[in-house]
């Protein structure tokens, strides 16, 4: 189905996303989605064989009742699945104790984060409800399927997304939204930079499938919705009318390297920006993305060899990548262009000492006074580990 039909499909009931993503997987055949609304969030069902499991029964009891008339008996429900406790993603719950044999037989688990509401938990002990306590990288058996838990704290601190590695789709609750940014709840135990962080980490799985707590399911672009939210929660942070290069700034003084490069990234989107550039590259080298930094220095170097940052930023990153006798011919080269150049001279010795030249790095002045009063441990330490330990 192309992607701009999606939206024709009627979506008052139950559809398989196979009919939604146009894709015969198994594992998009047996789960079905039916939207939310003010009071609900998305309910998804898995058939998996020996019965049915909810992700996030929502708020909505008139979802089970279609549910129920064309797809199941209640009984078939066997495992509820909780992106965070939020009533309307829960509250489903207690919708499906209204009938009569689910109340008597109880024949579901919940499965939760162990950080969720006290109250909620308290009120399934009460209920005789069967819990069971997720943990980051669990992986749950459903039949044919398995299912990935990553624990994402921020818009809640019981946040987690479910991951079906094979066909790369990701059930994300608030934590990731199309068209929205889910603020942390600090009432829920939510805050702004454990979400930014569980937005970082999501994108190391590379998800391409997004199958969201509210909003429609998303195909394909699963990265780019969670990329938008990583940028909502940077402009949270920073605040939301700063310029993309003023948040690189003040996100690399603070330490956060990785969201700074993102930044500067954005920033690069929109045109040449000499300074983006060369922040870009500052941050790659904090990250130990030493090849990438200089690709950058390059570039830098054609259009100006005397170019003094790009000089010392390809130095310091030979030497993060152990190539400490070349790292030694730029920091030779600004200290021609000016002998006081403090920080050439310190960087020389650190390669000098490193490539095993100690008595050389001594007689720099500059090294040897920062060598006693800050590096030896650490420059002795790395050492050890290029000998290999001995």
């Amino acid at each position: 189905m192309d992607e701009k039909n999606i939206y024709d499909i009627d979506y008052t009931t139950w559809k398989p996303l196979s009919q939604i993503f146009n894709d015969e997987h198994p594992f998009f055949k047996s789960t079905l989605f039916v939207p939310g609304y003010d009071i609900s969030s998305n309910i998804y069902a898995v058939n998996y064989g020996e019965g049915w499991a909810f992700i996030d029964p929502g708020n909505d009891y008139t979802a089970f009742i279609q549910f129920f008339r064309e797809y199941a008996s209640p009984l078939d429900i066997k495992k509820i699945f909780i992106t965070h406790g939020h009533p309307e993603h829960v509250m489903g719950v207690m919708e499906l104790l209204r009938y009569p044999s689910v109340y008597r037989e109880r024949g579901f688990t919940v499965y939760m984060q162990e950080d969720g509401p006290e109250e909620m938990k308290n009120v399934f002990n009460s209920l005789k409800i069967k819990v069971e306590y997720v943990y980051h990288n669990d992986e749950i058996d459903l039949g044919p399927f398995k299912l990935k838990v990553i624990h994402t704290p921020g818009h809640t601190i019981d946040s987690v997304c479910y991951f079906h590695e094979e066909t790369g789709s990701i059930f994300t609750g608030d934590t990731v939204l199309p068209y929205a940014f889910a603020s942390a709840d600090p009432v829920a135990g939510g805050r702004d930079d454990y979400h930014l962080m569980a937005l970082k980490m999501l994108m190391s799985f590379s998800p391409k499938h997004l199958l969201p707590g509210h909003g429609m399911p998303v195909k394909g672009k699963a990265m780019e919705v969670i990329r938008g939210n990583y940028a909502a929660a940077i402009k949270k942070m920073v605040g939301e009318g700063v310029p993309w290069i003023e948040a690189a700034a003040y996100l690399a003084q603070k330490g956060y390297m990785e969201e700074a490069l993102f930044c500067c990234d954005l920033e690069l989107r929109e045109g040449d920006n000499p300074y983006a550039l060369q922040l870009k590259a500052s941050c790659l080298n904090d990250i130990g993305r030493y090849d990438d930094a200089i690709e950058i220095f390059d570039k830098m170097l054609e259009k100006n060899p005397r170019n003094v940052f790009a000089l010392l930023g390809k130095g310091y990153a030979l030497m993060g990548k152990g190539n400490y006798e070349e790292a030694i011919g730029y920091f030779d080269k600004l200290l021609e262009m000016n002998p006081n150049f403090k920080d050439a001279a310190v960087y020389k010795g650190m390669a000098l000492f490193l490539a095993g030249r100690e008595e050389e790095a001594m007689k720099i002045e500059a090294f040897r006074n920062e060598y006693k009063e800050r590096f030896k441990e650490a420059l002795e330490e790395i050492k050890k580990e290029k000998s290999g330990g001995d």
